[in-house]
C-alpha cells in the first residue's frame, strides 16, 4: 500500500534531496539537485508554518486474486510502513502520529492504521488511527495529519492508505445473523434446536459487497455510464484515453519513472516490484469488449474502468527529503454533490475551488494528476469544465492534455480505493521534480458524490 511523511517546515533541515509540500514521496536523489522551479510567485506567508511532504513509497499496485491474495491487509500497511523507514532512514521515535486511510475493512482490524504500526516496529506510544472517505480516504489522512501540524498537535506524521481486495468481508444474510445470534443466547438444548431447525435454505444466501452507492443502489460503473452520456463522451473517446492511460505507464514504468514503487518479499512466494495491472492493448481489441454496466447499448467496458487492486501506500512529513509544500486550510477543498447525477464529478467542483482559495489559474499548474475511476468519468469531468455546466464566474477551462496524467493513471496503475489518493500526491511531487514544475494539482471523486482537490507547491531548491 502506500505511505508518507509530513512535517512543519520551520524545523526541518534540507539536505542533497527533494522537497514538497504535501504527500508522500520516494527518494530518488538523481532529479533532485538537477532541476529548479519556474519563477512564479510562492503560495509560502510569512510567519504561516508550511507542511512539507518529504518521502512517499508504495508496495506495487497488483491486481486482486493475485501474488497477495493470502495476505491481510496491515501486513501490506506494515510493508510499506517499513519501506518508508528503510528509505529514509528515520527513527521510529521521530513519528507523532500514523493516519491511514482504507475502504473495506478487515474486521480483525478495524483499526488498521494502528495494527500496521505495532508490525512495523514504532512505539506503542505512538497514536494512530484510520479514516474512510471512499476513494479519497488516502486524501483525507493526508490532510488530517497536515490539519495536526497546523495545530501545533504533532511535527512529524506519517499517513497512508490500504486496500485489501483479495479478501473482502462476505456476510451471512441478516436472517441467518439474527438466528446465529439467538443461538449465542439460547439457553437449553431445546432452544437451541428449536432456532437451528428454523433455518431456510434463503438463510444460506450471503451478502456481496458491492461498488453501489447505498443511497441510490446504482452501481459506480452504470453512473460512469449515464454521465459519459449526460455529457456525450463516445466509446471510441473513452477507448482512445484507456489506451493512453497504459501507454503512458508502460513507458513510466520502462523508464523507471515510478520511483514510489518499493519490492516486496511476499511470505512463501516472490519478491514483487512492480505493479502487474498495465497492459497495452490496441483499439482493435478495445473495441470488441462488451459494454459492462448498460447492456448493449452502454460505452464502459472493463478496458476503460479502473480495476480493484491490492497495495499500500505511506508518506512521511517530517524534516529528511523535502519535496513539496502544503498550506494547510488553503490549498486544498473537499466538496459534496447530487450522488445520484453528479457521482463522479468532484474535479469538475473540487478544481476551480481549490484555485481560487490558493489565488491561481489553470494555466499556473504545471502538473495535472487526476483519479482516472472510468474513462468516461475523466472526460465527462474534462468537457464539464470547459462547459456550461458551471457558473461563469467559476469556470477555470480544461487542464492542457501535455500536463495531465503523463504517467498513467487509475485506468492503467490500478485503484486500490484506500491508497489511490496518495499516489496521486507522491506523482504530482516527483513530476514536478522531474518536469521542474512548480505547481501541481491533484482532482480526484468519490462514492458519495464527494470529490477532493488540492494544490501542491514544489519547494524551492
Amino acid at each position: 500500500m502506500a505511505a508518507m511523511m509530513l512535517n512543519a517546515m520551520r524545523r526541518c533541515s534540507l539536505r542533497p534531496s527533494w522537497a514538497m509540500r504535501f504527500g508522500e514521496l520516494s527518494s530518488n536523489n538523481v532529479f533532485s539537485l538537477s532541476v529548479q522551479t519556474k519563477s512564479k510567485k510562492t503560495l509560502a506567508r510569512p510567519g504561516v508554518k508550511n507542511i512539507v511532504l518529504v518521502e512517499g513509497v508504495r508496495t506495487p499496485f497488483l491486481l486482486s486474486g493475485t501474488t497477495y491474495a493470502d495476505l491481510m491487509p496491515h501486513d501490506l500497511a506494515r510493508a510499506a510502513l517499513q519501506g518508508l523507514l528503510n528509505r529514509t532512514n528515520l527513527p521510529k521515535d521521530a513519528v507523532d502520529y500514523i493516519i491511514y486511510g482504507t475502504v473495506i475493512q478487515e474486521v480483525k482490524t478495524s483499526n488498521v492504521a494502528r495494527e500496521a504500526a505495532l508490525g512495523a516496529g514504532f512505539s506503542d506510544k505512538i497514536p494512530a488511527h484510520t479514516v474512510t472517505m471512499a476513494c479519497i480516504s488516502s486524501n483525507q489522512a493526508m490532510t488530517t495529519g497536515a490539519g495536526l501540524i497546523a495545530a501545533g498537535q504533532c511535527d512529524a506524521i506519517v499517513a497512508g492508505g490500504v486496500e485489501f481486495m483479495s479478501d473482502v468481508p462476505i456476510r451471512h444474510s441478516r436472517k441467518m445473523r439474527k438466528t446465529m445470534l439467538s443461538l449465542s443466547r439460547a439457553k437449553t438444548l431445546g432452544q437451541r434446536l428449536g432456532l437451528i431447525g428454523s433455518i431456510r435454505l434463503a438463510h444460506l444466501t450471503p451478502e456481496l459487497p458491492a461498488v453501489a452507492e447505498f443511497s441510490t443502489a446504482e452501481t459506480m460503473g452504470h453512473s460512469a455510464d449515464r454521465l459519459a452520456a449526460a455529457f456525450g463522451v463516445s466509446r471510441l473517446e473513452q477507448d482512445e484515453f484507456a489506451l493512453r492511460s497504459h501507454t503512458l505507464a508502460k513507458k513510466a514504468q520502462d523508464d523507471g519513472l515510478l520511483q514510489d514503487v518499493i519490492s516486496f518479499k511476499v511470505p512463501g512466494r516472490d519478491i514483487v516490484s512492480k505493479d502487474n495491472g498495465i497492459r497495452p492493448s490496441s483499439m482493435e481489441q478495445l473495441k470488441k469488449l462488451k459494454p459492462a454496466f448498460i447492456k448493449p447499448h452502454g460505452t464502459v467496458t472493463a478496458a476503460n474502468s479502473s480495476f480493484l487492486v491490492n497495495t499500500r501506500h505511506t508518506h512521511i512529513q517530517n524534516d529528511i527529503l523535502i519535496v513539496s509544500c502544503f498550506h494547510p486550510g488553503r490549498d486544498f477543498v473537499y466538496v459534496s454533490q447530487d450522488p445520484k447525477d453528479q457521482l463522479l464529478l468532484g474535479p469538475t467542483y473540487g478544481t476551480p475551488k481549490a484555485l481560487e482559495r490558493a489565488g491561481l489559474s489553470m494555466s499556473d499548474i504545471d502538473v495535472f494528476e487526476f483519479h482516472e475511476a472510468f474513462a468516461g468519468q475523466i472526460m465527462a469531468n474534462l468537457k464539464a469544465m470547459d462547459s456550461d455546466w458551471l457558473p461563469r464566474h467559476t469556470w477555470v477551462g480544461t487542464p492542457p492534455m501535455e500536463k495531465f496524467n503523463l504517467w498513467g493513471g487509475s485506468l492503467s496503475l490500478g485503484h486500490p480505493f484506500g491508497a489511490t489518493g496518495c499516489r496521486l500526491v507522491t506523482t504530482v511531487a516527483h513530476r514536478l521534480q522531474k518536469e521542474g514544475g512548480q505547481y501541481g494539482l491533484v482532482a480526484a471523486c468519490a462514492a458519495g458524490g464527494q470529490g477532493h482537490a488540492m494544490v501542491i507547491e514544489a519547494y524551492p531548491q
